[in-house]
């Protein structure tokens, strides 16, 4: 990362327990390796025993990336970045509206058969990616699953998360996959009105949906990160970190971009 990326990342960053007095013994390495390291991994879809020389030992940075996966601190991080972005395009820092969508994505061989699946619909035999994000395409949620989990039923579990930790959230679109007795549960259980975006039967060709196009830019977004092009992680977990860390490059990006001057 630049030194204006860094000089934005840098207070956002969770505080070692060490420095809080929670005790720990000081990192060996600077955190700023650390994190160019890990956005390198997921940029260039490198193996982990293939980090170039120039970077801390892949093992001390797996082994940050396995921590921060396990304590939530990516999503820390990650979140702290997002509300920086909205407050920076003039928004308020918790989302009132978000759009929901899938992705499924083929599965490499290291991924066992307990987390994987075909989804028909694509023919792809691999996992699937639900994701909420907000009007602006940042992330709000991820969730990854077989690819043979349907919309609907991963949906409930989401939008319940995103419910809890984003409560001024009242309205989601969403595709004509999420019909049914969801619109019904969205409203009545966790207070969000799930409107269905549909396609008319009469277009033709590629056609920009309202709203929809929105998540369709994020997904997008991730597969510019070549480690997500294809799903290469062995747990769910390492699966669902790699969509924020692929965000927090494009994040930081926009908070280090200059500003224009206003007369």
């Amino acid at each position: 990362m630049s030194d204006a990326e860094w000089a934005v990342t840098r207070p956002l960053l969770p505080v070692p327990g060490w420095l809080r007095s929670r005790g720990g013994q000081p990192e060996a390495y600077c955190h700023r390796a650390i994190l160019d390291a890990i956005r390198y991994l997921v940029d260039n879809g490198t193996k982990w025993r293939a980090i170039p020389i120039d970077f801390p030992p892949w093992d001390r940075v797996y082994a940050f990336f396995r921590r921060w996966r396990d304590y939530s601190l990516v999503k820390e991080f990650h979140d702290r970045l997002r509300r920086q972005v909205r407050e920076q395009a003039g928004r308020d820092p918790e989302p009132s509206a978000g759009v929901i969508d899938s992705q499924s994505v083929k599965a490499d061989a290291v991924v066992g058969a307990d987390s994987r699946g075909f989804d028909g619909g694509k023919l792809i035999n691999g996992r699937k990616r639900h994701v909420v994000v907000d009007t602006l395409g940042l992330l709000l949620a991820v969730m990854v699953t077989a690819a043979d989990v349907g919309d609907r039923a991963a949906a409930r579990v989401l939008l319940g998360r995103v419910a809890a930790a984003h409560h001024r959230l009242t309205l989601a679109w969403a595709d004509g996959g999420y019909t049914g007795s969801l619109v019904e549960y969205s409203l009545a259980v966790l207070a969000v009105v799930l409107a269905i975006v549909k396609r008319s039967d009469d277009m033709r060709g590629f056609v920009v949906l309202p709203k929809r196009w929105i998540v369709e830019r994020f997904f997008a977004h991730l597969m510019r990160s070549r480690r997500l092009v294809r799903d290469f992680e062995r747990s769910i977990g390492s699966a669902e970190a790699m969509v924020p860390w692929s965000m927090t490059q494009l994040m930081t990006r926009r908070l280090a971009r200059p500003r224009p001057s206003r007369a």
